[in-house]
């Protein structure tokens, strides 16, 4: 029976700057700036430890266009180390580290394909097992074209694999390029779609897979939980699929519900408790613990919570940091109270549930000629998420 075996990843974003934290130890920033660079090599290990046939890159290797020369080396090593046990590699650029970018140029190993700005079809052979791959860079940032397109199998091989970074229709998790919908991957006629661009891990479809790995190490509070890469085998009777993790850190929310605790002794017991339920052998954690329905103490502060907390963490080969802690009473109820009390606060809440408030707010940054190409667009849920943070600010400056 004819089978090839391969890894599927995507979203690499090496050197990518991590943000959103302060106040860190150097040894965790120092793992932190690492942390996307021992991701891949940790998929790079997995190749040659399964063996397999060739690993796909389904885009934005790199964080930003004007990729440092100290990525591409780095990453020219780990596709090197693939070059010595025979595993070829399939790249399709995306809108991070599009083609137009400035960068210097750096030669490839032999193993390497590259595929063009227009949609094109790579060649792979095992034997007499033949398969082929179809797909495309980006040639510059934004792509808004209906590249799916110009996919057109083509017959001859036993396998036929789609690569495509771009997101489909409707979706409001990314920036809408090289859209597509469910039904046009599909009518392909392919036996396997390797996505990219969207961060989540997401299967689309299961025949064929479609499939979103996610990126593969998390890069702020937003990226939250595993991230990694599959492995896929494919022959004659279908696909398998295994998800492997390769993060080195994992960014997590905990929330906490205090609605039971009588006194601080006991919140900062439960706090670590939870803490270490997060601790793991094979990777660090950066947690956001999120306390909910803390109802007693108002002399409580987070911030001497979260200096007590962070006290007690040693900087360890596999460390949990607390990164911040946010304490909340029960905002739904008191809100329901506001709303009952008059029609100043029915009007205020009817404001406040508003998005489109939100993207009147942050419009002049996205105007700013400036800081416009270093930010990504809003999600819907990324909107909700703000109005309700301004909201539960405002419910809490009213209360006091």
């Amino acid at each position: 029976m004819k089978e090839i075996s391969f890894i599927h990843c995507a979203d690499l974003h090496l050197d990518s700057p991590m943000t959103g934290l302060r106040d860190l130890p150097s040894s965790i920033k120092k793992r932190l700036q690492e942390s996307t660079f021992t991701s891949f090599a940790n998929i790079i290990d997995k190749a040659i430890s399964l063996k397999v046939d060739f690993v796909i890159i389904a885009g934005d290797i790199y964080d930003g266009e004007d990729r440092s020369i100290r990525a591409q080396i780095r990453f020219k090593k780990e596709l090197e180390r693939l070059q010595k046990h025979e595993i070829a590699v399939f790249i399709v650029h995306g809108n991070h580290d599009h083609l137009g970018g400035s960068w210097s140029q750096i030669n490839w190993p032999a193993n390497v394909y590259i595929f063009p700005s227009d949609v094109a079809r790579a060649s792979f052979s095992k034997g007499t097992t033949s398969v082929s791959l179809y797909g495309f860079s980006y040639e510059t940032r934004h792509i808004y074209d209906r590249k799916i397109e110009w996919y057109k199998k083509e017959e001859g091989a036993d396998f036929h694999i789609g690569i495509l970074h771009g997101s489909m229709e409707g979706s409001s998790d990314h920036s809408p390029y090289a859209p597509f919908r469910l039904q046009d991957l599909t009518s392909k006629i392919m036996d396997y779609w390797a996505l990219g661009h969207i961060h989540k891990r997401n299967i689309l479809e299961q025949n064929p897979p479609i499939v979103y790995p996610g990126n593969i190490q998390g890069r702020h509070k937003k990226e939250t939980d595993e991230k990694g890469a599959y492995y896929v085998k494919l022959n004659e009777m279908g696909a398998e699929l295994n998800f492997f993790s390769t993060a080195d850190i994992i960014w997590k929310k905990v929330r906490i519900d205090a609605a039971n605790v009588q006194i601080v002794d006991e919140l900062l017991l439960l706090c670590k408790q939870e803490i270490e339920k997060e601790r793991t052998e094979s990777a660090s954690s950066i947690l956001f613990l999120e306390i909910k329905n803390w109802m007693l103490d108002e002399s409580v502060h987070s911030s001497e919570l979260l200096e007590i907390l962070q006290e007690g963490e040693k900087e360890e080969s596999q460390f949990v940091w607390i990164s911040s802690i946010t304490i909340s009473k029960n905002i739904s109820w008191i809100k329901e109270n506001l709303r009952n009390e008059s029609d100043f606060y029915k009007e205020l809440f009817t404001v406040t549930e508003d998005i489109s408030a939100v993207e009147k707010g942050v419009a002049s940054l996205y105007q700013n000629q400036t800081l416009h190409r270093f930010l990504e667009e809003l999600t819907e849920e990324e909107k909700k998420s703000l109005a309700e943070e301004a909201e539960n600010l405002l419910i809490q400056l009213l209360e006091q």
